[in-house]
C-alpha cells in the first residue's frame, strides 16, 4: 500500500475532497497506484491527512461512482483496471487459477451473506448424485425436465402452496425468461395474441411477449393488485399477475379479488400466469395459498423459480400447466432441449427429498424477517421514507434528492448495495423524488444500521453538494 500524500491547497476553491479525489485519480491513471492495490482507510487516511472523514468518504465515493477504485465489503476499498495497459492476462497470472480472477472481478462488488444458504448440505447431495448415480449424466436431460425433481416440486407445491398437480404437468427451465418463450409458444397455438400485464411488474417477461408479436396492455397495481376492471373485455388473451407477493410493490391480493380474476378468466375464455415468485418469503402471517388451488376451471399457469430461495446463480424454474395446455405441450415436446444442467437438477430433487428446502425456507424467512425490519428502521429518515412491505427481498425507497434514480443507484453500488430504478419495472412514481427497488437480502445482518446508514449519508451528502 503507497503512501497518498496529496498537496491540498487551503487557499484553491476547489473543495478539499475534490482535490484529493483528482490526486488519486491521477496516481491511478498514471500506474503509481496500479490495479488492484489497497488504499488506505477511510480513518487512516483522515488521520494521517488531518482532514474530516466526510471529506475522506466523499473522494472515496466519488472515485467508486466514477470507476476509479471498489470497494469489498469488510476490506476495503481498491483500484480498479482502468487503462488497456493495466489488463492482466491469464499467461501474466501463473500464480492465479481463472476462478481466483473470476472472484476478483465480480464478488467483492456487493455485500454477501453467507448465511443465507448452507452450501455443505448442497454438496452432501451433490456427491452422492455424482457417486451414486453418474450413469445418468451420461444422457441429455429430459426436455421437460427430470421426473425426481418434477415429483419433489409437486408434492412441495401441494404441501406449502396449495396448488394441486401432477408431475406431469410440470415443465421445468433455465429461468423465469426462458418458461416464458416455451408459454409463448403454448398461448400462439391456442390463438392467443394478448397479454396484459402488471404496471409496475417484472420488465423481462413483458419484453419477451412483446418480442414474440403479442399485444400488450399495462394494467396498473394497487395496495390488492392488478385492476381486474381494467383487463380485456371479449378479447381472448392472458394476463400476468403476481397475486402472492406483486414485484415490486409487494401488494397481496385477497382471496376476493382471486375468485374475481378466475371469474373474469373463464367469462372471457382467457388464461392466468400466476408468477409465485418470492411467495415463500413471507414473513408476518402464514404464505398466502396460491391462485392455482382455487381454480376450479383449469385457467391458472402456475409459474414457480429457486433462484431467490437456493442461491441466484441457480437457474431453475417451472411451470405448472393445466390439463389442456399440458396436452399442447407434449405434443411439441419434441421441438426442445432441456436447457437446465441434469446434475443440478438431480441434486436439487435429493435437497427436497431430504427436506434440506424445507428448512432452509423456514430459516430464510426468520432471518429476512429481522433484516427486513432493519433495513426499514435505518431508511426512515427525514431524507429517506420506505415503502413498507410484509415479504420479498426488496424495498421501494424514495429519496428527496434532485439526482437522477441511476446516479443513486451507482452510489448504492460503490457502497456494495444493489438498487434499481422503480421505473426498471415500469412504474412512473408520482412526485418529484426519485423511487428506487433496494435488496436487502445479501447484506448480514449486523451489518445493514452500518451499511444503510453509510448509504442514505453518501447520498444526503452528494445532495448538499448538488444543492450548494
Amino acid at each position: 500500500m503507497k503512501a497518498i500524500i496529496p498537496n491540498i491547497d487551503e487557499q484553491a476553491k476547489r473543495p478539499y475532497y475534490l482535490q484529493l479525489y483528482d490526486y488519486i485519480k491521477e496516481s491511478i491513471l498514471s500506474g503509481e497506484i496500479s490495479q488492484g492495490e489497497k488504499l488506505p482507510s477511510l480513518r487512516g487516511l483522515s488521520r494521517s491527512l488531518g482532514l474530516s472523514m466526510t471529506t475522506i468518504e466523499l473522494a472515496y465515493s466519488q472515485l467508486s461512482v466514477e470507476g476509479y477504485i471498489y470497494s469489498k465489503p469488510q476490506s476495503g476499498y481498491y483500484a480498479s483496471s482502468v487503462l488497456p495497459t493495466q489488463t492482466m492476462e491469464l499467461s501474466q497470472r501463473q500464480d492465479a487459477s481463472p476462478l481466483d480472477l473470476t472472484m476478483e472481478a465480480q464478488s467483492p462488488e456487493f455485500y454477501y451473506d453467507p448465511d443465507c444458504f448452507d452450501f455443505n448440505k448442497w454438496k452432501k447431495c451433490l456427491n452422492k448424485v455424482i457417486t451414486e448415480y453418474s450413469p445418468l449424466l451420461f444422457f441429455e436431460s429430459d426436455p421437460q425436465g427430470e421426473i425426481a425433481l418434477r415429483y419433489e416440486i409437486s408434492k412441495y407445491l401441494y404441501q406449502s402452496r396449495g396448488v394441486i398437480c401432477q408431475p406431469s404437468q410440470i415443465v421445468i427451465g433455465a429461468g423465469t425468461q426462458q418458461i416464458t418463450n416455451q408459454l409463448a409458444n403454448i398461448l400462439k397455438k391456442m390463438s392467443i395474441g394478448h397479454i396484459a400485464v402488471e404496471n409496475p411488474g417484472y420488465m423481462p417477461v413483458r419484453n419477451i411477449f412483446r418480442d414474440r408479436g403479442f399485444a400488450i396492455t399495462p394494467v396498473n397495481v394497487g395496495a390488492e393488485g392488478i385492476a381486474i376492471d381494467r383487463l380485456p373485455s371479449n378479447i381472448r388473451s392472458a394476463v400476468y399477475v403476481s397475486p402472492s407477493n406483486q414485484v415490486p410493490t409487494g401488494a397481496v391480493m385477497p382471496v376476493g379479488k382471486r375468485y374475481e380474476l378466475l371469474e373474469w378468466a373463464s367469462k372471457n375464455d382467457s388464461i392466468i400466469m400466476e408468477d409465485d415468485y418470492d411467495s415463500e418469503l413471507r414473513y408476518f402471517g402464514k404464505p398466502i395459498p396460491a391462485l392455482q388451488g382455487l381454480d376450479a376451471r383449469e385457467r391458472v399457469v402456475y409459474l414457480g423459480s429457486f433462484s431467490m430461495t437456493l442461491f441466484s446463480s441457480i437457474k431453475i424454474s417451472y411451470m405448472v400447466l393445466p390439463p389442456a395446455m399440458e396436452t399442447i405441450f407434449h405434443a411439441i415436446r419434441a421441438d426442445y432441449t432441456q436447457t437446465c444442467s441434469k446434475m443440478e437438477q438431480l441434486t436439487l430433487a435429493l435437497f427436497m427429498e431430504r427436506g434440506f428446502y424445507q428448512t432452509n425456507i423456514k430459516k430464510l424467512r426468520s432471518l429476512y424477517a429481522q433484516k427486513l425490519s432493519a433495513v426499514i428502521r435505518c431508511l426512515t429518515t427525514d431524507f429517506t421514507a420506505p415503502t413498507d412491505t410484509s415479504s420479498g427481498i426488496t424495498v421501494i425507497v424514495k429519496v428527496k434528492s434532485q439526482k437522477p434514480p441511476e446516479t443513486l443507484c451507482a452510489e448504492a453500488k460503490s457502497l456494495g448495495i444493489i438498487a434499481i430504478p422503480a421505473v426498471s419495472y415500469g412504474e412512473n412514481p408520482k412526485g418529484r423524488f426519485p423511487s428506487l427497488v433496494l435488496y436487502y437480502n445479501q447484506i448480514p445482518l449486523d451489518e445493514i444500521p452500518k451499511a444503510i446508514e453509510r448509504l442514505v449519508e453518501t447520498w444526503r451528502q452528494t445532495a448538499k453538494q448538488q444543492d450548494a
